[in-house]
C-alpha cells in the first residue's frame, strides 16, 4: 500500500519569490515613506515653513518626523533607495533621496555659518542638525556620509553634498577616538571600547571615498578596521562576532547580537564591492566575510529569520538583522564571493520571511529599537521591538534589490527540485 501524498504546511511561503513579488514589497515601502515621511524645512525661530532652499532664514531646521531623516538609520535607507533606483530603473527611489539630501545639505550649510553652542539643547530636539555640523561620534555622520558619496558618484547634488562629505570623512578619518593601533573606538561604556556597529558607521564611507577619489589610503584604513575588529571580536568556533569589546575586560563576554553582526557583514560587502582586486588586504577581508556568512547560515531559524541573539533560539526573531544578512550574502553570491548553490536556498527562505514582516501599508514589523552595549543575555533578549524603530527600512530595500539581482543572474534557475528549493548554477564552460 502506497503512502498517500501529504503536502507540507509551511508557516512562511516556500516557493522562491519572483522579481515582481519582491518589487511589490519595495514599492509598498516607498509609498509609505514618501507619504508619511515628508521633508519640511522650517524657520526654527518663527516655526514658519520654508519652501525655497535658496532663501533660507538664519536658523533653519527640519520639522520632526516619525523617523530621523538625518539619523544613521536613514543613511542606510538612502543607500537602499539608491540601490533600488539603480536595480529597478525607477526614478521615484532616486527622487526620494534627492529631495531629502538637498534639504539636509542646504540646512547644514546654513547652520554651519552659525556659532553652534553644543552646551544648549537643540530647538526642537535635533531639528537644527547640530550633530551633522559638529558630529559627536560616527553614528552622527558615518552612514549618511556613505550614502552621500554614493549619491555624488551617481551624479546627484555633487556640489551641494561636497562640504558634507568632506566634513564627515574628516571626522571619521581624523577626529574619531581610536585605540593606540588605530582601531576606531569609543570611550564608553568603558574607556577603550569597540562597538561592532561602528564597522558600518565607518568602513562603507571610507571605501566609497577611496573609490571616488582614487586615494588608496582610505582603502587601507577600511581594511585595517575590518581586520583589527575581527582580531578582537570574531569568535571562530561560532562563526559570529560579539557585539562589544572593551580593553579593560578579560576574559570578555561574547553576546552575538544579530543587528551588530548584520552591520559587520554588510560593511564588508560594501567594502569588497569597491575594493581593488590587487589590494593587499582584500584576501583577508574576504576570508572574514566568508567565515561570517557560514556562521550566519548555520543559525538561520526554520522560519527564515534570525534570532535577536543569534545562538539563543529562545530570543525573538528580528527583521532588520535578517534583512542585513540577506543583503550582504546575496551581494556575495551575485559578485561570486559565495557559492550560489550553497546559499541560494537560504536567501530564498530569508527573503520570503522578511517580506512577511512588511505590512499592508509598507511599515516594517518586528524591528529591535536602538541598542547599547550590554554584558548579560537579558539585556539583549528583552530589548523592545517597535513599529517605529527606523532600522528596518534601509536593510529591507538593500535585501530586496540584491534579491532581484540574484533572480536575474546566478539565481535565475532557482526552483523546487526533489521537493526542496535549489539554486542550481551550471558550471562555467
Amino acid at each position: 500500500m502506497h503512502t498517500p501524498f501529504i503536502p507540507a504546511v509551511y508557516p512562511v511561503p516556500y516557493v522562491p519569490a519572483t522579481e515582481d513579488q519582491i518589487k511589490a514589497v519595495m514599492d509598498r515601502m516607498l509609498g509609505f515613506l514618501t507619504t508619511n515621511e515628508p521633508v519640511r524645512v522650517v524657520d526654527l525661530d518663527t516655526r514658519q515653513p520654508v519652501t525655497d532652499l535658496t532663501k533660507l532664514p538664519p536658523n533653519p531646521g527640519l520639522d520632526p518626523t516619525d523617523y530621523p531623516l538625518m539619523g544613521y538609520e536613514w543613511g542606510v535607507t538612502y543607500s537602499g533607495m539608491l540601490l533600488a533606483a539603480d536595480v529597478l530603473k525607477d526614478t521615484r527611489y532616486r527622487d526620494y533621496v534627492t529631495e531629502r539630501m538637498a534639504a539636509l545639505a542646504a540646512v547644514r550649510a546654513r547652520q554651519s555659518e552659525r556659532a553652534v553652542d553644543l552646551t544648549k539643547p537643540p530647538r526642537p530636539p535635533r531639528s537644527a542638525l547640530r550633530y551633522m555640523v559638529t558630529p559627536r561620534n560616527m553614528e552622527d555622520c558615518g552612514s549618511i556620509c556613505h550614502a552621500m558619496i554614493e549619491a555624488a558618484r551617481q551624479g546627484l547634488l555633487v556640489e551641494q553634498l561636497r562640504p558634507c562629505i568632506v566634513a564627515f570623512i574628516h571626522f571619521i578619518s581624523k577626529t574619531q577616538f581610536r585605540l593606540s593601533d588605530g582601531t576606531l573606538a569609543r570611550p564608553n561604556p568603558l574607556p577603550h571600547s569597540l562597538w561592532l556597529d561602528d564597522l558600518y558607521m565607518s568602513v562603507p564611507a571610507l571605501a566609497q571615498m577611496g573609490a571616488m577619489t582614487g586615494d588608496r589610503s582610505y582603502f587601507d584604513d577600511a581594511t585595517k578596521q575590518v581586520k583589527q575588529f575581527a582580531a578582537r571580536m570574531f569568535v571562530p568556533e561560532h562563526g559570529l562576532f560579539m557585539h562589544g569589546w572593551a580593553e579593560e575586560m578579560d576574559p570578555h563576554p561574547a553576546f552575538h547580537w544579530a543587528r551588530a553582526n548584520g552591520w559587520a557583514i554588510a560593511a564588508m560587502a560594501e567594502l569588497l564591492s569597491v575594493l581593488p582586486e590587487d589590494h593587499p588586504n582584500r584576501a583577508a577581508v574576504l576570508k572574514i566575510y566568508q567565515a561570517e556568512a557560514r556562521g550566519l547560515a548555520a543559525c538561520q531559524d526554520k522560519t527564515g529569520l534570525w534570532h535577536q541573539l543569534l545562538d539563543r533560539n529562545d530570543t525573538y526573531l528580528e527583521t532588520s538583522s535578517s534583512a542585513l544578512f540577506v543583503f550582504a550574502i546575496a551581494r556575495g553570491v551575485n559578485r561570486g564571493w559565495l557559492n550560489a548553490n550553497t546559499y541560494g536556498p537560504m536567501l530564498s527562505l530569508g527573503w520570503n520571511a522578511i517580506a512577511q514582516q512588511v505590512d499592508a501599508q509598507g511599515q516594517v514589523e518586528n524591528v529591535c529599537v536602538g541598542t547599547g552595549m550590554g554584558f548579560d543575555p537579558e539585556y539583549y533578549a528583552y530589548r523592545p521591538i517597535s513599529l517605529w524603530a527606523a532600522h528596518g527600512y534601509g536593510p529591507v530595500l538593500l535585501a530586496g534589490s540584491e534579491m532581484i539581482n540574484f533572480r536575474r543572474g546566478v539565481g535565475a534557475r532557482t526552483h523546487i527540485g526533489l521537493g526542496g528549493v535549489q539554486a542550481y548554477t551550471p558550471p562555467a564552460k
